[in-house]
C-alpha cells in the first residue's frame, strides 16, 4: 500500500517542561528538556510539520495548564499543533484555540460526556478536533487509564466518524512508552472495520521500522515520543519517511 504517513513528534509538559512519563505513571516521569520551544523549534528545523503537544498538568488536574507553553511554541514556529490535556469544558476549548493550536485533543470526554462533546464538534466543527481512544484489550480505557470501559474501541470510532470526526489517534496502554513496537494489529483491525479512518498511530514506536510497519498498515499518522528522545530514531529517518 502505497501511502503518506505524517510523523508528529510528541512533547509533553510538567511544569511547564518537556517530560514522558511511562504508561502514564506520574511516579515514572523523565525531564527531557527544560525549555519545550526549544525541542519544538528542533523538530520544525529539522523538518517535521506537526507536533502532539500534551499537558499532564492539565489532564490532572481537569483543566488547561500549560496554556502558555502552547502559546510561546505557536509564536515561535509554524508547527500545525494540536493540543490535548484537561480539556473539559468550552472554556478550555477556547483557551487552546486562543493559544494557537490548530485541533483541540479530546479523551475521555469523548466517552464519559458525549453531548458536550458533540455541542465542541457543532459549534466549532468536527474538523477542528483529534479525537484520541486509549485502548487495553479492544476495549477503551479513560482516567489516566485506570479504568476501562465496557466500550469497544471499532463502536467508539464508528459513532465519532458518523458525526464528522476526521482524526482518531489510538494508544494499545499495554505498548506506550515501553518502547516494545506498536499495536500493528489493532490497527489493522480498526482499519479494516473503518478504511476511510484518518488513523493515527500512538505509543510504543522504537525505532524506524516500526514507522513503515505503520505506513503499510494503512496507518496516516504517528505520533512518537520516546523514541525519539532516547535518540533510538533521528529526526533525519523520520523527515525521509515518505
Amino acid at each position: 500500500m502505497d501511502s503518506q504517513i505524517e510523523i508528529i513528534p510528541a512533547i509533553d509538559i510538567i511544569d511547564a517542561k518537556c517530560v514522558r512519563l511511562t504508561q502514564g505513571d506520574y511516579a515514572q516521569k523523565t525531564i527531557y528538556n527544560e525549555n519545550p520551544v526549544e525541542v519544538a523549534k528542533q523538530f520544525e528545523d529539522a523538518g517535521l510539520k506537526r507536533l502532539h503537544l500534551v499537558d499532564l498538568d492539565g489532564a490532572k488536574a481537569g483543566a488547561v495548564k500549560n496554556w502558555k507553553v502552547l502559546e510561546a511554541i505557536a509564536a515561535q514556529t509554524n508547527l500545525i499543533i494540536d493540543f490535548g490535556g484537561g480539556i473539559k469544558t468550552q472554556k478550555d476549548v477556547d483557551i487552546v484555540f486562543a493559544s494557537g493550536a490548530k485541533y483541540a485533543t479530546v479523551g475521555s470526554i469523548a466517552v464519559k460526556d458525549k453531548s458536550t462533546f458533540e455541542s465542541w464538534l457543532t459549534t466549532y466543527g468536527a474538523d477542528k478536533f483529534m479525537l484520541g481512544a486509549d485502548v487495553k484489550e479492544e476495549m477503551i480505557a479513560i482516567g489516566g487509564w485506570l479504568e476501562t470501559t465496557g466500550i469497544n474501541i471499532y463502536d467508539f470510532i464508528e459513532d465519532y466518524l458518523k458525526l464528522g470526526v476526521q482524526q482518531v489517534f489510538c494508544t494499545d496502554v499495554s505498548k506506550d512508552g515501553k518502547l516494545e513496537g506498536p499495536a500493528t494489529d489493532l490497527y489493522q483491525k480498526i482499519l479494516d472495520k473503518s478504511p476511510n479512518l484518518h488513523l493515527i498511530a500512538s505509543g510504543g514506536v522504537a525505532n524506524i521500522e516500526d514507522v513503515y510497519a505503520l505506513k503499510e498498515a494503512g496507518c496516516k499518522g504517528v505520533i512518537i515520543g520516546k523514541a525519539i528522545y532516547e535518540n533510538r530514531i533521528t529526526l533525519e529517518a523520520l523527515v525521509g519517511v515518505n
